[in-house]
Order: C-alpha cells, then sequence, then structure tokens
C-alpha cells in the first residue's frame, strides 16, 4: 500500500548488512531545510481564484512581499497542522487499513493463492500471466503493495516446482502488483490522493488509465515470460537466492480450499468494487464516501466470515495500526508545505520555474515534471507523503503552464510505481528480495530494461495525455 507500513528505508543489497534511515529523520531534516529556506529565500505570492469549481493561480497576479522566515517554534507547530490539514485522507487511510486487516482475518486471500497455485501446476505457461494479473488488479485498484511481502514465499516454490527461478517467482508478485499500481485505475493511495490535492473528481480519467493498464501489464508479462522461458530451457542461468528445486512442492501440496463462505466474501469483495465505481462516475462520490463503503464492507465480510464483534474490532485496529506509520508520514510531509506556505516562497518558486520554461513547448514541460518526480521518488518512495509533498507545488505550476492537473497527477503515479521496481529506497521491494535472498545489485540488473521500456511509456503517456487535454481539467 504505497510503502505505507515500512518507516526505515534500506539502503545496499540484500543478504548483507544494510544501513537504514529513518523515514522520518530524513522528512524532520526536509522541513528543517524548508524551514531555513524561508530565511533565504525572497518572499511573494500569487492570487487565488475561483475557476470552474476549484481553486488555482492567477497567473499574472504574482508580486514580491516582505520576507516572512518561520521561527523554530512555528516550525514544530507545523507538524500539527500538516496533520490536522491531510486529517481526511489519513483517517481514510485508517480505515482501509482496517479493512484490509479484517479481510486478512477470514483467510480468503491465502487460500485463493494456495488454490491459484494447485490449478496451474499443471498449466506452468499460464502461470504467468494469471497470477500476475490478479496482483496487477490489486494493485491498481486497491494499492496492494505491502500487501504483496506475504505472497513472495508461496509463489518462489510454485514457479520453481514448475522449472522456473526465485526471481520469476519473486517478479510474479513484486512485478505484476506494481504495474497495477503504477497506472493506478483506483488505486486510493496515489491517484486517489493526488486527485485529492488537486480537487479533482475522485478517480476521474479511469478510461486513459485502464488503456494505460493493459498496455504495461503486457509488457511486463512478455518480460517476465521470456525470461522463464529461457530459465525452463537453461536451469544454470537462473538465480534462485536462498531456495532450493528440492522443497518447492510444498505449496503444491497445501490442503487449503475455497469454501463457500471465501467466495461469498470474493463476492461482496466484487461488489463493493462495483458500488464504488458507480459512486464515483455517477455521484462524484469522495473520500467521505469511499472510506465509509469500506466500513460497510468490513462489517458485511467479518459477518460472512463468522468473526466476532471482538475479532472484528481487534483485526480492524490490527490493520489500523499497520498503516498508522504511513498515516504519520503524510502529516509530515503536509508540514513541510506548510512552512514552505508560511514563509511565502511557494508562489516565487512556481513564478521563476514558469518564467524559466514558458517559451519552450509544452511537451517539455510535462517531460520535465515527470523527470522531477522520478527524482523525489528516490529520495521519498512513500507514495502518500510522495503524493502530499509534491502534488501541492506540481498543481499550480501545471496550471501555469497549462498543462492539465489530471496529466500533473498521472506523471506523478507513473514516477511513483516505476521506481518502486528498482530503487533501494523502495521498502517492500527490498523486503521481497530479502525473503528471496537475491541481492539487489542482480535484481537491479535483470530488472533495468523493463523499468527503461515502462519510463519510456510513461513518457509517452503524459506528452499524449497533454496533446489530448486530459481532464477533465
Amino acid at each position: 500500500m504505497s510503502q505505507l507500513q515500512e518507516k526505515t528505508i534500506p539502503l545496499g543489497t540484500a543478504g548483507k548488512k544494510e544501513r537504514k534511515i529513518n523515514i522520518f529523520v530524513l522528512l524532520f531534516s526536509i522541513l528543517a531545510i524548508a524551514t531555513l529556506l524561508t530565511y533565504i529565500l525572497p518572499a511573494g505570492e500569487y492570487a487565488h481564484i475561483e475557476k470552474d469549481g476549484h481553486t488555482t493561480v492567477n497567473p499574472d497576479s504574482f508580486k514580491w512581499i516582505a520576507s516572512a522566515p518561520v521561527g523554530f517554534f512555528d516550525m514544530i507547530k507545523a507538524v500539527h497542522t500538516g496533520m490536522v490539514e491531510a486529517g481526511n485522507i489519513i483517517f481514510f487511510l485508517l480505515i482501509i487499513g482496517g479493512f484490509f486487516g479484517v479481510l486478512r482475518a477470514t483467510g480468503t486471500i491465502d487460500v485463493l493463492i494456495a488454490t491459484m497455485a494447485r490449478k496451474l501446476a499443471t498449466r506452468e505457461k499460464l502461470l504467468i500471466p494469471v497470477v500476475m494479473l490478479v496482483f496487477a488488479v490489486g494493485g491498481s485498484l486497491m494499492g496492494m503493495a505491502e500487501e504483496t511481502l506475504a505472497y513472495v514465499p508461496l509463489v518462489i516454490p510454485l514457479a520453481l516446482a514448475l522449472g522456473f527461478d526465485a526471481i520469476t517467482g519473486t517478479a510474479i508478485v513484486i512485478v505484476g502488483a506494481l504495474s497495477g499500481f503504477t497506472t493506478a485505475i483506483m488505486n486510493p493511495f496515489t491517484v486517489g490522493i493526488a486527485q485529492g490535492v488537486a480537487e479533482l473528481p475522485m478517480f476521474s480519467g479511469m478510461g486513459f488509465r485502464l488503456v494505460l493498464f493493459v498496455v504495461v501489464y503486457l509488457v511486463s508479462v512478455t518480460y517476465i515470460y521470456r525470461y522463464a522461458m529461457k530459465v525452463k530451457k537453461n536451469p544454470s542461468m537462473g538465480i534462485y537466492g536462498k531456495y532450493k528445486k528440492e522443497e518447492a512442492n510444498q505449496l503444491l501440496q497445501s490442503s487449503a480450499r475455497l469454501t463457500a463462505r471465501h467466495k461469498y466474501i470474493l463476492g461482496a469483495f466484487l461488489i463493493n468494487y462495483i458500488i464504488l465505481a458507480f459512486g464515483v462516475i455517477k455521484f462524484q462520490w469522495y473520500i467521505t464516501e469511499i472510506a465509509a463503503l469500506f466500513v460497510v464492507l468490513t462489517i458485511v465480510i467479518g459477518i460472512i466470515g463468522k468473526l466476532s464483534a471482538d475479532h472484528i474490532i481487534n483485526s480492524f485496529i490490527k490493520g489500523s495500526e499497520a498503516l498508522l506509520g504511513g498515516a504519520l508520514i503524510i502529516g509530515v510531509s503536509r508540514a513541510i508545505l506548510v512552512v514552505l506556505n508560511e514563509g511565502h516562497i511557494v508562489d516565487p518558486m512556481l513564478h521563476q520555474v514558469a518564467e524559466s520554461i514558458q517559451h519552450i513547448p509544452a511537451y517539455l514541460s510535462v517531460a520535465g515534471m515527470y523527470s522531477f518526480q522520478t527524482l523525489i521518488h528516490f529520495i521519498l518512495a512513500s507514495g502518500s507523503g510522495h503524493a502530499m509533498l509534491t502534488m501541492p507545488i506540481m498543481v499550480p505550476l501545471a496550471d501555469l503552464l497549462h498543462i492539465t492537473r489530471q496529466t500533473a497527477v498521472l506523471s506523478f503515479s507513473f514516477a511513483d510505481g516505476i521506481g518502486n521496481m528498482i530503487f533501494p529506497t523502495a521498502t517492500t521491494l527490498m523486503a521481497s528480495l530479502a525473503i528471496a535472498g537475491i541481492p539487489w545489485t542482480k535484481w537491479a540488473k535483470w530488472i533495468l530494461p523493463l523499468v527503461l521500456i515502462q519510463y519510456l511509456i510513461g513518457l509517452i503517456a503524459v506528452i499524449t495525455a497533454h496533446f489530448i487535454g486530459y481532464g477533465p481539467f
């Protein structure tokens, strides 16, 4: 779920002692730098106006004003202010986390994966596209990321049993989920948050993202499938990590079966997303309505799963606890913007950037925005924190450059998702490699061609989005 559960960023390679940078130390360092900048940079501001139902800047209204440096105590107060300003998103994440906690308590997801493993055991050519599609849909609709860690040790033995290697098994899970996470048809943790900041209708523009989902999924499946078949023909070229082929049949021997109760829970889950899509499209539902829908779904699947009231509540709390660190990341990220705004130095930065690039083609500006988001994501690998930190700056910049806000959101989601497949600051990736026993250097060398292809697809996508006026605005 957008790298929300991890509070540290591992550096180095799996299997070696890793240095870790606490994400909150990093964010507070950025907060301190932002405060220092209010003493160095000149202050200025744009006038904000209402246009077509949303707030934007008047590009002709910029003026320089007296410097307004932020004091130390005001910097500390900004942390609380940031959490209050991001409160709707923070509580939305906690509710989603609680839902996943209850869903996990029913055992439905675990049984589904084990059942699929058995059914595909003699159909190895279907394993990669089918299982990757399951994870891709989860990544695109639910923001599935950290949740996939539980399935890495399940899919790797299956891949080995079918003649593949540990990299294939790891990639089926991680690349599958991140292919969906990147295109984010209805990902509440990236597109949902970014569109909220941009004042766009929740999950608007999903048609274009659906097309991109198909493209990225097919490219990813083809890349992994071709490699897996080479390993099947020549096992010596495979990378097996800490796994042994002779131990790979354990998953196939699992006795877990999908019961009628599990099927009812999956049915309720599917119905929930149909209602959600209808409400978003027909009635412009936003975070509050979507959160309420997930509360109802949580109760429903708890009842279907025959969980007691105490079990439902405890599982909900446990699931929310897993995302508490990520929720705090969002609040501290917002505090950085609070300091920059109180020092009145955001608008001058936007003014300088807009002045310097206003005479170059807009599609080059879009490419620059996309590249900027990629660099930021290397430092801040939390998708939600990344959105909260950069989108308040990218949105008015897009307005000034006559780039649609939807295009700005798309450039963020692609940069965020693709970076998670290779950056050593991506905690879910590093945890998966540690589970598999695969050194990051070997993974990076293997995945780099696919990453470059996906970055190119993303670049073409954001430029295309600009030319078609990807909106609604």
